[in-house]
């Protein structure tokens, strides 16, 4: 099993690079912290050439040139899912937090968020809003340890997604925060901290 030593960390669809700082200062791991920004949202410069999450993908899949564990929010955890599968020889662990994971999650219960982001952040590229695609057949290939970390009161991605995500994950580790909600990542950062750097000591 190889030990990561590079972490990135992924933002969710308003691309807050700040969200996983308060975590990220906690960790003990020794690996490099590269904090991935979304070109186009929260201030980035837009790229013309990100048009699509599969583009977005593509960004991190070229930064992952040595073991690289993937911490992702929200929609970053798709493209962490879609990361992992295309660098499986080098993604060493996976953390997931309340995400689709590629997932139809309006069949779990989940409420539809994209209209409300939309109309609060008009600024924000809207390309991702049709993002619905179904990677639930490939999601058993990913082998490498993954820790789903989620929110009991979470109505963006409810705790049935990720009891789902964890029984289609060969080897997932649910860890539930029962009164957290979708920003459970940064309000919860010192519990969060504390068992990203336990996952990281794991192996296959």
């Amino acid at each position: 099993m190889q030990v990561p030593s590079q972490l990135l960390f992924l933002p969710g669809a308003l691309g807050r690079t700040d969200f996983w700082r308060p975590a990220a200062a906690q960790l003990r791991h020794p690996a490099r912290q590269v904090h991935v920004a979304w070109p186009g949202f929260a201030g980035e410069p837009a790229d013309p050439a990100i048009r699509h999450v599969d583009d977005l993908a593509a960004s991190v899949i070229a930064r992952i040139d040595r073991p690289t564990a993937l911490v992702a929010q929200s929609m970053g955890g798709v493209v962490a899912v879609l990361a992992a599968l295309a660098r499986p020889q080098l993604v060493t662990h996976l953390v997931l937090s309340v995400t689709s994971g590629g997932m139809d999650v309006a069949s779990l219960g989940a409420e539809d968020w994209r209209p409300a982001v939309l109309a609060e952040h008009p600024a924000l590229p809207d390309w991702f809003i049709g993002e619905r695609r179904d990677l639930t057949p490939q999601l058993p290939a990913l082998r490498m340890p993954a820790l789903l970390l989620w929110g009991g009161a979470d109505p963006i991605s409810p705790l049935r997604v990720g009891e789902r995500l964890a029984s289609l994950l060969p080897h997932a580790d649910l860890r539930v925060f029962p009164k957290a909600g979708h920003d459970l990542g940064f309000v919860h950062a010192t519990e969060a901290a504390a068992l990203i750097d336990g996952h990281l000591a794991c192996a296959e």
